[in-house]
């Protein structure tokens, strides 16, 4: 089937439901809904069997939905309606919640169910939720919705509340005079629940310091302590503000845009208090991660028996040249300790490379960049060279860039059935790093490689394991990711295989390293890395502005509006590694004729 997917913009959510339906067999483009754009005529041009909505923030106007069966994705169960439904659910603590797809009509919301899928509500942040739990409800909802649409016989019921999970009702959006945090009055708990309730966006209006912030995520802690709102300590780069029973950490601040000036952005919020932080003590993180204790650190260790798990989280998945260097120097403490196994990740996100929002406000993002840039090709280089035990890399959550490539230096790539790659750097103007010309045509080959960068698009983990990106798909909830990747690490350390693994191991690395070492394609990677850093016109420096402060494009993307049919290009990017390895001479017109393809 021909499925146009029409959003507010290409979200996680719209990057998986792309990926996920071509693994389905089926057609997709995208068309962006803009400003000065005309939808109906996108439309037209088009001519979908079905469009499909996975996040809007504008209606579908009367001649689109009149003339097409349009589907749309809300963030609720049956009954509920508003543009701020997830964040009134973790706002008010909702144990259990839903995705609905409803058929566009005249009201908002209101139209006819083609499928309703509930989802669980664990404790954690907006954007966890809403690349977990939230995402594979809304996949099962659309696929159903798809299967249903596609027999022709199904008639979708009127909406009703169903079970009383739903409001019946709508509600509106969930503005800053709801959201604002009364420090004098309110529990940790009620102030945690607010910030991850907006924990991307918006933010949480507050004062500090003399200025007006959005507070952006928020975690809660157990032993600090002092006057409600008191600034107390920092913690690599974030700080830490007391409640009436505790204190929370805040590790991103954006300050408020004033009238004719520029869209702010987030930045790490010691960063962005820079020159009026008083002086705080910076409260170390726990060396280990231990369950009693309620804290919060980015980075982590634990043991159990023979496999060590060095698990982080940065916001957002970004990865500034402070945290890469944080993260190496824990990777080299965990290679030092008596394991045969080394999880690294774990966590609901991992890694989509650089930090182009630490970037955007240094004094020269030009040198930021470059220092930013050896920073992760440091880390990947430690986890590349590491031969005295196996190392995977369980990713959680979205990768993308640097991220997918720090994935890929492991000896085996694990990922949860709902994670999305996007392995490619082109769309910010950039050749990339991170020894990618080493690592993905190991994976894939050579045409493949160049096939994947090319083409620019998300890649389901089902559709990375065909392709051999991907070792193991982990079947689970995205909060039982972590214990899951547990238990198969620890089975992974007890074959008796491992010894002989790593010896061979060793080997092949020692070999590879005489035919060309991995310096080699370092030096080549940063060459085109560092031409593009200093030259002020490069694209490079636009689309990273673009993107930092969040500019909507003037048009839909080619690559995006380009129709893709994901099963036949999954099929021939396999069948173009197979024939790159036997016949090196065919790996340029192999991806040439993909280029087109997708």
């Amino acid at each position: 089937m021909y499925i146009l997917l029409v959003a507010t913009a290409f979200n996680s959510l719209t990057q998986r439901l792309h990926a996920e339906l071509r693994d389905h067999g089926h057609t997709v483009a995208v068309e962006l809904a803009l400003h000065g754009e005309s939808l109906a005529g996108a439309v037209r041009r088009h001519q979908p069997q079905l469009v499909v909505a996975p996040i809007l923030k504008t209606a579908i106007p009367r001649e689109v939905w009149s003339a097409h069966t349009c589907l749309v994705v809300h963030p609720g169960p049956v009954g509920d309606r508003g543009p701020s439904s997830l964040d009134w659910a973790i706002q008010g603590d909702a144990g259990q919640w839903g995705v609905t797809v409803l058929q566009a009509n005249a009201e908002m919301d209101a139209g006819d169910v083609w499928a309703s899928v509930a989802c669980p509500m664990p404790p954690v942040a907006k954007s966890d939720l809403y690349r977990g739990e939230l995402s594979d409800a809304a996949v099962t909802a659309v696929m159903l919705a798809v299967e249903r649409f596609a027999t022709g016989t199904y008639s979708p019921r009127a909406q009703t509340v169903e079970g009383g999970v739903g409001t019946g009702r709508a509600r509106p959006y969930l503005d800053q005079s709801v959201r604002r945090i009364d420090w004098a009055s309110e529990s940790t708990e009620t102030i945690v629940r607010k910030l991850r309730a907006a924990d991307s966006q918006p933010g949480v209006l507050d004062e500090l310091l003399g200025d007006e912030w959005y507070l952006h995520g928020g975690h809660p802690e157990g032993e600090l302590c002092g006057r409600p709102g008191e600034l107390l300590a920092t913690r690599t780069g974030a700080v830490c503000r007391a409640t009436t029973d505790g204190a929370v950490w805040i590790p991103e601040l954006r300050v408020r845009r004033r009238p004719g000036q520029p869209p702010t952005f987030k930045l790490p919020a010691v960063t962005a208090l820079a020159g009026r932080l008083p002086s705080l003590p910076e409260s170390p993180a726990p060396s280990r991660l231990h369950t009693h204790r309620r804290t919060w650190t980015d980075i982590g260790y634990r043991e159990e028996r023979s496999v060590g798990f060095l698990s982080f989280s940065f916001s957002g998945g970004a990865m500034s040249t402070t945290q890469c260097r944080r993260l190496l120097a824990a990777y080299r403490e965990a290679c030092s300790r008596p394991t045969s196994v080394l999880v690294l990740g774990g966590s609901r996100v991992f890694s989509n490379g650089i930090h182009l929002n630490v970037i955007e406000a240094a004094e020269d993002p030009g040198a930021e960049s470059w220092a930013n840039i050896n920073a992760i090709d440091d880390l990947v280089e430690a986890v590349l060279t590491t031969t005295d035990r196996l190392v995977v890399a369980a990713v959680g959550g979205y990768a993308a860039a640097g991220g997918v490539m720090l994935a890929l230096a492991a000896d085996e790539v694990w990922c949860r059935s709902g994670t999305v790659l996007n392995p490619h750097y082109r769309l910010m103007g950039l050749y990339g790093s991170e020894y990618w010309t080493y690592t993905l045509p190991r994976r894939v080959g050579p045409a493949a490689a160049e096939c994947l960068m090319r083409q620019a698009l998300p890649v389901s983990g089902r559709a990375g394991q065909r392709l051999g990106l991907i070792d193991r798909l982990v079947e689970c909830a995205p909060q039982d990711f972590t214990a899951e990747v547990g238990r198969l690490a620890g089975h992974l350390a007890s074959l008796p295989a491992v010894q002989s693994r790593i010896a061979a191991k060793k080997a092949e690395r020692d070999q590879q390293e005489a035919l060309k070492p991995l310096v080699a394609f370092r030096e080549g990677e940063l060459a085109q890395m560092r031409r593009t850093f200093a030259d002020p016109a490069a694209p490079y420096h636009m689309l990273r502005r673009a993107f930092v402060r969040k500019e909507k494009p003037l048009r839909t993307p080619q690559h995006l509006a380009h129709p893709v049919c994901g099963a036949r290009v999954t099929d021939q990017l396999r069948s173009e590694a197979r024939v790159t390895e036997s016949d090196p001479e065919n790996s340029a017109a192999a991806s040439d004729a993909c280029y087109q393809e997708g």
